[in-house]
């Protein structure tokens, strides 16, 4: 792996092609299907032949049936988006779902139902068979004129694949959607640098500066300036800068945004020779405001200008709706995200995209795409009623099976009250009454339970500065060598140890509700003393009414030891288990 929750990945699997031949027509169509340890996957594949070359597809019918009774955690189907809650429900109710979908069968099975290697063809949805509930067929985004797929042959469609695994635990550590696309196409992977990093964007969620040019304007030269004397200070890789660019002041407009021309206050080339000199990379920033148009045509020249500054990091959004009535989730913008893939790495470009189509394991064919949005983020906690605790001991197992998630965690001021006076509202949704419903130990843990190679630690610099809790996420890996999921519950809590080198980094979160958790640490080599650094939830934290409160605490650690630990409701710990 170029980076990953594994440094190596075993893809072992037995495989079968069937190959069909349509009597009427005289058509070849093969069905390629492979069975892994934990899970099976099928694929279509129509070779090139004397026929049509354009092929539309009008629909998908692949279909399957679960026998037995399930419980299952899953978003509305939505062409447009993926940031809901999710819903905990039988199967009764699970009429149109989005991919990835998770279920629990009565005898403990857990399975997840996705799809792998996205390329020119729509993404899946599954729709509820109306004279049996435990039946679902792959129903696929269409395109404006209704149409689900143009292309031509030779062609083949996503993998349709089946997570399967005896518990919750084993479900997240399955790296079947890596094993099922192709390897590496980037000959030359130096450049792919995963990041821990902050930037100037929650300051904007909050309220506190604008991303347009206006008096409150966020992404100047001086705040810049400052996020990066920050991040060189505290072991911080990487520094966002949102709202640096041209066009913010026409959203909505077309051809509202420049990707090359900065802001008078925002001096680019010297912000990139000062963080450079400073040891911090830069990460760029492209929001399209869903202008697919306008971006491709300027493309070329917004990557050549990164690429001149030796800036290798961009976040895109697409907060807007897509053209020509296209879905974000069909055929046109998924060949348009897939572009923007390709075009980034050859700029040597890693990409963190925003309102994307669901991630189906590419990054491991393109490891500068590093990891996406695609779900109910942080930003959420900052203008509306906000995400429940449960959200994030939900997300591993749903939209994290798809690959690593941008969630933005690393809150300190949990009650938003830091600059509470400066607050406007930008929002509808904002009624003034925010908060972030999680300890700030819960925060610390998530860096580490939620994965992605671009990890965002999002609060503001002061609410960090001489903070002793932020000692836990200075120097903060992101890539790791091992990563064992040791006990969780889907919905309730997760346990997740993570190896970089010959230091463990152990993390843990809980729901709505406080309990006691054992960690084993037979993942410790044998015979050596650990010095285990915690930091944990007090007796009295509550991420409602004492959110803020946390401790601190060393001890000595060896294999096979037994630490218990109690999480508030609400709560985490994070402990670093380094070699004496």
């Amino acid at each position: 792996m170029v980076w990953g929750p594994q440094n190596s990945v075993q893809n072992k699997y037995s495989e079968c092609i069937l190959e069909m031949k349509d009597q009427n027509s005289g058509l070849l169509l093969n069905v390629f299907l492979r069975c892994y340890d934990d899970g099976f996957a099928f694929r279509y594949y129509m070779p090139d032949q004397n026929g049509p070359e354009e092929i539309i597809i009008e629909s998908e019918e692949s279909r399957f049936t679960l026998c037995g009774e399930y419980e299952s955690w899953w978003i509305w189907a939505d062409y447009n988006t993926y940031e809901k809650t999710y819903i905990h429900s039988g199967l009764d109710s699970t009429h149109h779902v989005a991919a990835p979908f998770t279920l629990r069968k009565e005898n403990g099975t857990h399975i997840c139902i996705h799809e792998a290697a996205l390329v020119d063809y729509s993404s899946m949805t599954l729709l509820q068979a109306e004279e049996n509930d435990h039946r679902f067929k792959v129903n696929l985004v269409p395109a404006a004129d209704g149409m689900k797929v143009r292309t031509q042959t030779p062609f083949e469609s996503p993998w349709r694949v089946f997570f399967l695994s005896d518990n919750a635990a084993d479900l997240a550590n399955s790296m079947l959607l890596y094993n099922l696309n192709e390897p590496c196409k980037i000959e030359n992977t130096d450049w792919i640098k995963p990041v821990n990093y902050i930037g100037i964007w929650w300051e904007m969620h909050l309220g506190i500066s604008d991303w347009a040019m206006t008096d409150r304007h966020g992404a100047n030269t001086e705040n810049m300036k400052r996020y990066i004397d920050f991040a060189a200070a505290h072991g911080i890789d990487a520094v966002l800068a949102e709202g640096w660019n041209k066009g913010w002041e026409n959203w909505g407009e077309k051809d509202a945004f420049s990707f090359t021309e900065a802001y008078p206050d925002f001096k680019l080339k010297e912000l990139a020779e000062y963080a450079n000199e400073k040891g911090v990379y830069i990460i760029g920033h492209h929001e399209t405001g869903g202008d697919i148009e306008s971006y491709e045509r300027q493309i070329d020249s917004a990557f050549a200008l990164y690429q001149s500054l030796g800036i290798h990091h961009v976040k895109t959004g697409y907060a807007g709706p897509s053209p020509k009535g296209e879905h974000k989730h069909g055929q046109y913008m998924v060949n348009h995200y897939n572009l923007v893939m390709e075009k980034a790495a050859e700029y040597e470009i890693s990409l963190d995209v925003h309102e994307p189509v669901m991630f189906s394991g590419l990054c491991r064919t393109y490891p500068n795409l590093m990891c996406g949005e695609g779900v109910r983020g942080m930003e959420w906690n900052a203008w509306s009623e906000g995400n429940m605790p449960s959200h994030t001991c939900i997300m591993p197992f749903t939209r994290g099976m798809a690959g690593p998630i941008d969630y933005t965690p690393g809150i300190f001021d949990i009650d938003l009250s830091y600059h509470k006076d400066e607050r406007a509202k930008w929002n509808s949704l904002d009624q003034g009454n925010t908060a972030v419903h999680a300890t700030l130990a819960n925060q610390v843990a998530l860096m580490v339970v939620l994965y992605s190679p671009m990890q965002m630690a999002a609060d503001l610099p002061e609410n960090y500065e001489g903070h002793k809790a932020f000692s836990f996420i200075e120097n903060l890996p992101t890539t790791w060598d091992e990563s064992i999921y040791l006990d969780a519950e889907i919905g309730e809590y997760i346990i997740v140890a993570r190896r970089s080198g010959a230091t463990w980094y152990v993390a843990a979160i809980t729901n709505e509700k406080k309990r006691w958790i054992s960690i084993q640490t037979d993942f410790l080599e044998e015979g050596k003393t650990y010095n285990c650094r915690m930091l944990m939830d007090k007796p009295l934290s509550h991420y409602e009414d004492n959110p803020e409160e946390y401790m601190i605490l060393d001890m000595d650690a060896e294999k096979g030891d037994n630490v218990e630990l109690k999480l508030a409701p609400g709560g985490g710990a994070l402990l670093i288990l380094e070699e004496k």
